[in-house]
């Protein structure tokens, strides 16, 4: 199978990921529990993670949160935010995962920013929005349906200007793009353990600038004569039995990460994606790309995005198609009728894929 739907999921792993989910369902019991060598073992591979999560992110390790995957990261950030009616700022490439949660809250949402691959258009929406007022700024650091890298480190430092609390959700960018909570100055950072990152699905991470208010509230193995929940990170938002096996798979991904290193794991994305580019544009595709691309790419084949993205299936190449969890970002596009076809490169990004994906689109063109 040609894999090409990384935005989804890396599918592929680092070899290690594998060996280190097996041998923490073999060796590690509960961390925080006991005193025992496999609950210690369990606290060893979680601190260790939350250490290299923390060395990659610009943190500091408590500030590090383990969550079930970014939905759940997010949900906690926007929930400590925003209590219900408030107006948020948010841009108009948002996925679910942001505008959900804000729409249960009854918020108000300013949308920033409705032009593809245009930083001058984000920046300038983006201003006019915060400075008529808000509670909150939600953005997306990498559009999940077409690959726009947004200026995050510039709103970053609109939201600061107008003392305007925000949320980065990095799910698109953790693991390929600079993420640095103390350089962003953001409230929360949310990333998902099981893309970039390069971990088993059911990981998350939640950066945290500020204390968040508790999701669910339960054991937490410390302080347990009182029953409010702790108020010390990162205790505070991670009630319950953390999921070790996938913490442990997720250490040994930021590993491969650390050692091959995030620019060069983006530079072999990049070269693909703006390979898939010129090569769907050779066949007459309508292709979504301008500068400040990342290695997603959306285009519109000459027929429904579904039935296409079957055809290739058929012919064992993997893309997903519809409108990937952001009916926004495909207002903003004006594809919300078609939705797109979405190739995603992973860290194995290599120009033989693209030229399996080039023999398979040729039928599409046909």
């Amino acid at each position: 199978m040609i894999y090409l739907d990384n935005g989804a999921t890396s599918f592929h792993k680092p070899p290690g990921v594998y060996r280190a989910v097996s041998q923490a369902l073999r060796r590690c019991a509960n961390p925080g529990r006991g005193g025992y060598a496999a609950a210690m073992e369990a606290a060893e591979t979680v601190y260790g993670c939350r250490e290299t999560a923390a060395e990659l992110f610009g943190c500091q390790p408590e500030q590090v949160v383990f969550t079930a995957n970014c939905t759940h990261a997010l949900n906690i950030a926007i929930r400590t935010l925003v209590k219900g009616g408030e107006t948020v700022v948010v841009s108009g490439f948002e996925h679910n995962a942001v505008t959900r949660p804000l729409h249960a809250l009854k918020a108000n949402l300013r949308t920033a920013g409705r032009k593809l691959f245009d930083w001058d258009n984000m920046l300038f929406d983006f201003e006019r929005a915060l400075k008529r007022g808000a509670k909150a700024a939600v953005f997306t650091h990498v559009s999940n349906v077409f690959g726009y890298i947004l200026p995050v480190e510039e709103m970053a430092a609109l939201c600061q200007h107008y003392r305007v609390p925000f949320v980065i959700d990095a799910a698109q960018s953790a693991g390929v793009l600079p993420v640095h909570l103390e350089r962003l100055g953001a409230d929360f950072i949310a990333m998902p353990g099981h893309k970039g990152l390069l971990g088993p699905q059911g990981t998350g991470i939640l950066l945290c600038g500020r204390e968040p208010d508790p999701l669910i509230c339960g054991g937490t193995g410390s302080a347990s004569a009182q029953q409010e929940m702790p108020d010390f990170l990162p205790d505070r938002a991670e009630a319950g039995t953390l999921n070790v096996p996938g913490i442990a798979g997720l250490y040994e991904g930021l590993r491969y990460l650390r050692h091959m290193g995030i620019r060069n794991v983006f530079e072999r994305e990049h070269k693909a994606a703006l390979a898939c580019i010129r090569m769907l544009e050779s066949l007459g595709f309508r292709v979504f790309s301008g500068d400040h691309q990342a290695a997603t790419v959306s285009f519109l084949p000459n027929m429904d995005c579904e039935d296409a993205a079957q055809l290739l299936a058929r012919q064992g190449i993997a893309v997903r198609a519809g409108l990937h969890c952001a009916p926004l970002a495909h207002q903003s596009a004006g594809t919300l009728d078609t939705g797109t076809v979405r190739v995603s490169f992973g860290h194995d990004a290599a120009l033989q894929q693209v030229e399996a994906l080039r023999r398979g689109v040729e039928v599409l063109s046909a």
